[in-house]
């Protein structure tokens, strides 16, 4: 080995001598130059021509190679440098064309080695794409659709005005469209008594004015009893302008209602619901005829209470009614009550006095029986058991210490002049089953009573003179009651 040059104290130092075993067992290896700028290549056999073998023996058998640059003691080679090249490196690859023979041949031997890295790197490249394609094609990946990307709406700015749809709003919109030509009004004519003063003894004519649903198209109208009772004459004006001359034709003795026929075909008509489907909370939309002046006027509010119990001025109780804070004016009485599908659920029927927002319906599951014996032509009758009684709510357990949580507790009422009543009616059904005071009826035909379902809602489904069996709980013993049902008087 050669001195280095001391001049450049960059240039490493020699590298320790090996063991001279170590020197014996290594074969032959002709060495290398060091790494350079911009990296010396690796010296591989060129091919025999005329210019090179001149070249070959210019230069002098010695253990290194001189640059003329740079000139580092060489290290070893490894044993795979060298391989026989088995083609000619070519002559130009990404270099000029060389100008002298020495340069000509190292740029030479560069190419050799670059274009096969190349090659191999490029050859790695596609095998691995390949690979890659391979295996999404074997996960099903390629096949899955491809993949929606949610794009963010604009920022909305703060203080601009934004449209809302309420679907309360379109929900009483399309009832009112839908519903409203088949609410009527009612206007009646009757004779309130006589006077002795201006009239000088003659009756003084009355005027009244209600609301009516038409529920079946050849002229059935469904109303508030209140509306037609005492009237002498009717008279049923549509939405569209027509007018009928209206009948009674029968008054309900349960509850306020009352069946008006008129003689017309083709009538617009509402659709009826299930009133024991309804839910505290529920959009409630009321259509009628307030004060007879804003006919089919529209108001919407919610369902507040289910089940109430009010006693009207004529002194009697209507029991299991609908409670909502839709606005229900004097001639809304009869109007329609829906739900937000526009399902006829309720009849509307009386206000508060005293308060604002409280208002009721009568539920159309109570009507429904007698609305069918109108259509067969058959007089308006009610199933009666004859008792009164309490609905057993919570209120009631308290006040009464009850072990029983739902049903209806025969008890003695009031009548409208403070007068007790008897909680057995004498000579009713219920006195001839053995039914007494104090008994809770907690079953009716095999349906449990519940505040959804009260014991007048599970009898109306039957006719006069059926026998149902009523669960009983007596002094803490539950028993079963057989009990032919009656046919309801007007005043019982």
């Amino acid at each position: 080995m050669t001195d280095h040059d001391a001049s450049n104290p960059a240039l490493p130092a020699d590298p320790p001598a090996q063991p001279a075993e170590a020197a014996e067992a290594a074969p032959a290896i002709a060495p290398a130059p060091a790494p350079g700028w911009p990296g010396s290549p690796m010296e591989l056999p060129l091919a025999a021509t005329p210019e090179v073998a001149a070249a070959q023996e210019a230069v002098p058998a010695a253990p290194e190679v001189v640059h003329a640059a740079f000139a580092p003691v060489p290290d070893q080679r490894p044993t795979w440098a060298t391989a026989t090249a088995t083609a000619p490196t070519p002559e130009h690859w990404f270099e000029p064309a060389p100008i002298a023979a020495a340069p000509t041949a190292d740029r030479t031997r560069r190419g050799g080695v670059i274009g096969p890295v190349i090659a191999a790197s490029l050859l790695s490249a596609v095998l691995a794409s390949g690979g890659t394609y391979v295996a999404l094609r074997a996960s099903g990946a390629l096949d899955q659709p491809p993949t929606s990307v949610a794009v963010a709406e604009p920022a909305k700015q703060i203080g601009t005005t934004q449209q809302v749809v309420i679907d309360e709003s379109s929900a009483a919109i399309a009832a009112a469209q839908n519903v409203s030509p088949a609410i009527v009004t009612i206007v009646t004519q009757g004779q309130a008594g006589t006077d002795n003063g201006f009239f000088q003894g003659q009756d003084i004519p009355t005027t009244g004015v209600g609301s009516g649903v038409i529920y079946d198209a050849s002229g059935w109208i469904l109303t508030n009893r209140h509306v037609v009772a005492g009237a002498d004459q009717l008279s049923v004006r549509l939405k569209d302008g027509r007018e009928f001359a209206g009948t009674v034709y029968g008054i309900d003795t349960l509850t306020d209602l009352a069946i008006v026929k008129v003689e017309a075909t083709g009538l617009p008509t509402a659709t009826f619901g299930d009133s024991s489907r309804i839910k505290v909370g529920q959009l409630a939309i009321a259509i009628g005829s307030p004060l007879g002046t804003y006919t089919n006027s529209v108001t919407s509010g919610i369902v507040s209470a289910l089940g109430r119990t009010i006693q009207v001025d004529s002194g009697s109780t209507i029991r299991n009614l609908i409670q909502t804070d839709a606005a229900i004016n004097p001639g809304n009485s009869g109007g329609a009550l829906l739900d937000s599908g526009g399902n006829v659920v309720g009849i509307n029927t009386a206000v508060a006095s005293t308060a604002e927002g409280i208002g009721f319906a009568i539920p159309v599951n109570v009507a429904k029986p007698i609305m069918a014996q109108a259509m067969a032509g058959t007089p308006l009758a009610r199933p009666w058991i004859g008792i009164r009684y309490v609905a057993i709510d919570p209120q009631v357990v308290k006040e009464r210490n009850l072990t029983v949580k739902a049903g209806a507790l025969i008890d003695a009422g009031q009548a409208a002049d403070g007068s007790s009543t008897d909680a057995v009616v004498p000579g009713g059904p219920a006195a001839g089953a053995g039914l007494r005071a104090g008994d809770i009826i907690t079953s009716v035909g095999g349906t449990a009573i519940s505040d959804t379902q009260p014991l007048e809602d599970l009898l109306v489904q039957f006719a006069p003179g059926e026998k149902i069996d009523l669960l009983v709980v007596r002094d803490g013993t539950t028993i079963t009651v057989s009990v032919t049902l009656g046919t309801r008087p007007a005043n019982p």
